[in-house]
């Protein structure tokens, strides 16, 4: 499938929520996800996780290597369990990344930003919050794997981010404890 289609198909989706099945081509992991908004470059969905909605995550269109529609008993299960009931998520502009992380400052809570690349053994992945975005990075302040806050705040060029998740399990626990 053409990327023109697969945004197509995504944005397409929106209304319905159907599940989808989404691979990126950084990696090999298919991912479950409901998808909530999209812009001309970038895209969000709910992630769904086991029968639960974890949280949400933003990622580029440029990186999309599949997208399907699930058609098995997980789209069943989902239903029947009301996973979707009072849907509800922040209002994030997606024209661009400075768009959304000036969003995501004003929702004011801990994120994750992620750096993937199928060329490069380095995932990067930070977690913490937005101190100032700029024209072509964000300055991030994060914690490290101890729970422990990292005294600089880290410049993150928009380049180079393929992910950002919010509200998900990991970062809304991790976060009570720094």
């Amino acid at each position: 499938m053409k990327k023109s289609e697969m945004k197509k198909k995504n944005k397409n989706s929106i209304s319905s929520r159907p599940i989808l099945e989404i691979r990126m081509k950084y990696d090999a992991y298919e991912r479950y996800c409901f998808p909530l908004k999209a812009g001309d470059k970038l895209f969000m969905y709910a992630k769904e996780d086991d029968f639960i909605l974890d949280g949400f995550s933003i990622r580029r269109f440029r990186d999309l290597k599949k997208i399907g529609t699930v058609k098995n008993a997980c789209r069943r299960i989902v239903e029947k369990e009301g996973v979707l009931e009072g849907l509800s998520f922040p209002d994030i502009d997606l024209t661009d990344w400075r768009s959304v992380f000036l969003s995501l400052q004003a929702y004011g809570k801990n994120i994750i930003i992620e750096h993937a690349d199928k060329d490069d053994e380095d995932w990067d992945f930070w977690i913490g919050r937005i101190v100032k975005v700029l024209k072509n990075k964000v300055v991030f302040k994060h914690f490290d794997a101890d729970g422990v806050w990292v005294e600089e705040p880290y410049d993150i060029p928009y380049a180079s981010i393929t992910n950002v998740n919010f509200d998900c399990r990991y970062v809304t626990v991790f976060s009570k404890y720094v």
